[in-house]
């Protein structure tokens, strides 16, 4: 009888074993900030406006990002921006003739797998900074705010330069 029950025990751990294998886990990225605007819709104007709140943003965090030299000041420094932010990307809005606003917050996401030149970020959940344009339910754009890395995908090499991006290169080559 007392191997009998050693016997269930150990086929029960293996099932549950491979239950925690087989099930979709939720991973949090603990090393990256991420940024993610989203598109008031995908007519050809509210994308075209997106990319233009992306430039005033980027401009307006890059000073600012540049001299956070950890994923937690960064955050802090967002979440103490969130107004100013939005205020950026209104004024966009506004010179293109849009009534609707945008909305910012940090917030955890899920991402999908991204490459970013020499780096890819596996699919998982990350912080991020969220402005949504409008309604948000257009395409949207996404990349790194921590470590400060920013690519547009489209290939104009759009890249946030810091004190620490020497630090930052030295780290990702490593990791390869």
């Amino acid at each position: 009888m007392k191997n009998l029950c050693i016997s269930f025990l150990i086929i029960g751990i293996i099932i549950l074993s491979a239950i925690g294998f087989i099930l979709p886990q939720e991973r949090v990225e603990e090393e990256y900030l991420r940024i993610h605007i989203r598109a008031n819709s995908n007519l050809q104007v509210d994308q075209t406006v997106k990319y233009a709140v992306r430039d005033a943003v980027i401009e307006y965090l890059t000073p600012k990002v540049s001299e956070c030299d950890t994923k937690a000041k960064a955050e802090q420094m967002l979440n103490g921006s969130l107004r100013d932010i939005e205020k950026r990307a209104n004024e966009v809005l506004k010179t293109y003739g849009f009534s609707y606003e945008s909305r910012a917050e940090v917030r955890q996401e899920e991402f999908p797998t991204r490459v970013y030149e020499n780096l890819t970020l596996s699919s998982g959940f990350y912080d991020a900074l969220i402005i949504e344009l409008g309604e948000g339910v257009g395409d949207n754009w996404w990349c790194v705010v921590y470590p400060p890395l920013c690519f547009t995908g489209e290939g104009s090499g759009y890249v946030y330069r810091s004190k620490i991006a020497d630090i930052i290169n030295d780290f990702f080559k490593k990791e390869q």
